[in-house]
């Protein structure tokens, strides 16, 4: 299992949202890429890098992550506000993966032509509540269950997903295990990235053995409850 830390960017600066709400977030650092280059130090497999104001449609953080990008050897993947297909391709002119949700569900063709030219480097966002995945900044229900997203997707070459539990983000109340297991398995090919509500070691423990594939390090890392070494170690 992969560790991946986030670094969610607002302002140009790090932060961690609750339950994705811009009005409840706290400040970790004022330079996104030193944070990127202490967890590439920690041992972090990719870092997941959150554009929260392209993701509100409130602004920009192109630049910072873009340099971020450049002061970090192991890949990052880019998520927030990436709502064309144009967006898509300039974020994996720098990024190693692009994170892709809203239009994921209003655009689906456009999905199935990027993972076409980009095998592997696409992944689609299945911000979850209740089951139901919810787009648009998590204020709008894509219409769509969990399963039927992941059967859809992958027949269209997509094979990695990021499943956030909406509910659970930034709350250290522990992932949602029985949602995570059940995306795990509904096709061998599809490997679940799981994202919400790990507070310590053994949450990420509880994810592996769901099935996942991978786990975002979020609140619980910046608020020193669990590090990526000791994740690792587990993982």
């Amino acid at each position: 299992m992969k560790v991946i830390p986030a670094v969610d960017i607002m302002g140009g600066q790090v932060v961690r949202l609750v339950k994705g709400d811009p009005a409840n977030k706290v400040v970790y650092g004022d330079d996104p890429a030193e944070m990127a280059k202490k967890w590439e130090a920690a041992g972090a497999d990719l870092i997941h890098v959150v554009d929260l104001d392209a993701a509100f449609g409130t602004g920009s953080n192109k630049d910072a992550i873009a340099k971020l990008v450049s002061s970090v050897k192991v890949p990052v993947q880019v998520a927030g506000g990436i709502r064309t297909a144009d967006a898509a391709k300039d974020a994996l002119e720098k990024a190693a993966r692009v994170v892709i949700g809203t239009m994921a569900y209003s655009d689906p063709d456009s999905v199935r032509k990027l993972a076409k030219k980009y095998p592997g480097r696409v992944v689609v966002s299945i911000d979850q509540s209740g089951g139901k995945v919810m787009v648009k900044g998590w204020k709008e229900s894509a219409g769509v269950s969990v399963k039927d997203a992941i059967v859809q997707f992958l027949g269209m070459g997509v094979e990695d997903f990021l499943l956030t539990s909406i509910d659970r983000d930034g709350t250290l109340a522990g992932p949602d295990v029985e949602t995570l297991a059940q995306a795990a398995g509904v096709d061998s090919r599809a490997r679940i990235i799981a994202s919400g509500g790990i507070s310590g070691v053994d949450d990420a423990v509880r994810v592996k053995s769901a099935g996942c594939a991978a786990v975002i390090l979020g609140k619980a890392m910046y608020d020193g409850k669990v590090t990526v070494e000791r994740v690792k170690a587990v993982a």
